[in-house]
């Protein structure tokens, strides 16, 4: 089973930039979306084959995310159910047979930090909704979780110590998941640097590969016998965030 997840920095800018094709290409089982910016009301995309599930934010263009799965789930449900998270679109929960799968656009800390103190709360407020999941059955969560974790997952580390997706209350929300029993896959399988999943458009900074790898899937600990491969889809463009994805026998 191929999962794949792909911020794709609004969702009409990349179907005019071969998302289908790219899809078809990629051929996922389930595929997660992230930053699509559209009320799903104003907005359908055809896509054969799969069933469509979307959430989106109340304010216009802004945020979003979807699944597109091959596999009917047999429930759904959208946002954390948390008032002071709730209305930007950020996270879609499928339940399947044997795991849940968790799609999730993490808040960006913004410019100056600004948005860091709710960024820690929404961190933790995440992370024990993935535990309350867990008590049931395993999850796999995915997406543009907007943090580096180590020093590896940017071409920069030390020009960027104090700036978002870089800080150390940041990085500390992500150990926490690690440090609850979840598995960062690509890790698993390459221990590399130089690999990442976002490089802003400015100072032709992807043909340069001067990147940040914040897009992730991770898994419970319990399917790591599953787990056949992790990989970036870095070739794969219409964004400034490439694919990611996991293949679980």
């Amino acid at each position: 089973m191929k999962l794949v997840s792909w911020n794709v920095n609004g969702i009409r800018a990349v179907v005019k930039n071969g998302f289908v094709d790219a899809v078809t290409g990629m051929n996922p089982d389930i595929l997660c979306l992230q930053e699509t910016r559209v009320q799903r009301d104003q907005y359908s995309l055809d896509l054969p084959g799969y069933r469509q599930f979307w959430c989106s934010a109340r304010k216009k263009g802004y945020s979003g995310t979807a699944v597109f799965a091959k596999r009917e789930p047999s429930a759904v449900s959208y946002e954390m159910q948390i008032p002071d998270h709730d209305g930007e679109g950020r996270v879609i929960t499928l339940e399947y047979k044997d795991f849940y799968l968790v799609n999730v656009y993490t808040p960006n800390a913004q410019h100056e930090l600004v948005r860091l103190e709710y960024r820690q709360r929404w961190d933790e407020d995440f992370l024990a909704m993935l535990l309350r999941l867990e008590q049931t059955k395993p999850v796999i969560f995915c997406g543009d979780l907007n943090v580096a974790h180590k020093e590896i997952d940017l071409k920069n580390p030390k020009a960027n110590e104090r700036n978002p997706g870089f800080t150390i209350e940041e990085r500390s929300g992500f150990d926490r998941y690690i440090e609850n029993g979840y598995i960062d896959t690509f890790r698993e399988f390459n221990q590399e640097p130089g690999n990442y999943s976002w490089w802003s458009y400015r100072f032709n900074s992807r043909a340069r590969n001067i990147g940040w790898r914040i897009d992730y899937f991770c898994i419970s600990h319990s399917l790591r016998a599953r787990l056949e491969d992790a990989f970036i889809l870095k070739d794969i463009m219409g964004s400034d965030h490439c694919p990611v994805g996991i293949i679980l026998s």
